[in-house]
């Protein structure tokens, strides 16, 4: 799991909170900082995400690659020992 992703929750419950707080209080401008800083780490957790998916579509692809090769290099070795 990607730190941003972590980061990011962290922030977003913060902000919720924060946002909370300031609803009970009645302060807006603690509302909105609130609201703000959860936001921005529902973007952080997204980008996380984004991050840790095309990690895994590389490592997917390498694999893949891996194994074409070692498809390949049987194919050749057989076709040598047949001739």
């Amino acid at each position: 799991m990607d730190k941003d992703r972590v980061e990011g929750k962290v922030k977003d419950v913060a902000g919720r909170v924060e946002r909370q707080v300031g609803e009970w209080t009645g302060d807006p401008e603690k509302q909105a900082h609130g609201a703000a800083k959860q936001a921005e780490g529902k973007v952080q957790n997204t980008w996380g995400k984004v991050k840790d998916a095309a990690k895994e579509a590389t490592k997917e692809n390498r694999d893949a690659n891996a194994e074409a090769e070692e498809a390949e290099e049987r194919k050749i070795r057989s076709e040598k020992k047949a001739s």
